[in-house]
């Protein structure tokens, strides 16, 4: 019989907070406390949480210095469907290094998730599985495709897959990632999911729910610790 490396075991799992500020805040202080080395971070596996307040989505950390305005115009490049960085550009003013790093060499990336849900017609489908089946566990986004890995090569995605769940006339959802980077990803991936998730709520006119965020590696680059 295997033993479980003690590593992988932590005790965030299902930690409930009330927005994304003190998930932040909290597992900011774990990954120092508890976290190990990983490559060129650390580490802690395996975190899932729960958010009550999806909609309370600004980190007002004084040390972060988050930028609403920057994850706003990454929301509305979503929307745009657009896979192209320049069309970031457009919205914002300027290309963040970051992704003109994860481009690929006619300016495309695969973690523009709007582009990734909207492909496939995965968002209307979702959205007609929860109008006529409440109870239905189909209304799940692939983000991650298999069969494109060797399209991964500059940009995999963080992001495996989102489900949507009706559960008390409420919208609940569930991301679940590969991947996190807490100081740049998490700040900004839960703001468009949570916007995603009020955005799907307002469609099918119920109160938006829970927001459950799981990913294996949750992590924090040794430059910010």
């Amino acid at each position: 019989m295997n033993t479980i490396n003690t590593i992988m075991i932590n005790t965030i799992n299902n930690k409930v907070f009330r927005n994304a500020n003190e998930a932040y805040e909290y597992l900011h202080d774990q990954i120092l406390q508890n976290g190990v080395s990983f490559g060129d971070t650390k580490a802690l596996f395996n975190v899932g949480f729960y958010i009550t307040d999806p909609k309370d989505r600004k980190i007002i950390n004084k040390e972060r210095k988050w930028n609403e305005e920057y994850a706003e115009a990454e929301w509305q490049w979503y929307l745009s469907g657009d896979p192209k960085v320049s069309k970031l550009g457009e919205i914002y003013g300027k290309i963040p290094e970051i992704w003109k790093r994860m481009a690929d060499q006619n300016g495309y990336v695969n973690s523009n998730y709007g582009y990734q849900w909207q492909r496939n017609g995965q968002l209307d489908f979702i959205i007609t599985q929860l109008t006529y089946q409440k109870d239905t566990r189909q209304a799940c986004i692939s983000i991650y495709d298999g069969k494109e890995i060797s399209d991964y090569a500059y940009d995999t995605p963080c992001t495996y897959a989102i489900q949507f769940t009706i559960v008390n006339d409420r919208l609940d959802m569930c991301v679940t990632m590969r991947s996190n980077d807490l100081w740049y990803g998490f700040c900004n991936d839960q703001y468009q999911f949570s916007k995603l998730q009020e955005m799907v709520s307002k469609r099918l006119r119920i109160e938006t729910g829970v927001y459950y965020h799981f990913a294996h590696n949750m992590h924090l680059y040794n430059d910010k610790i």
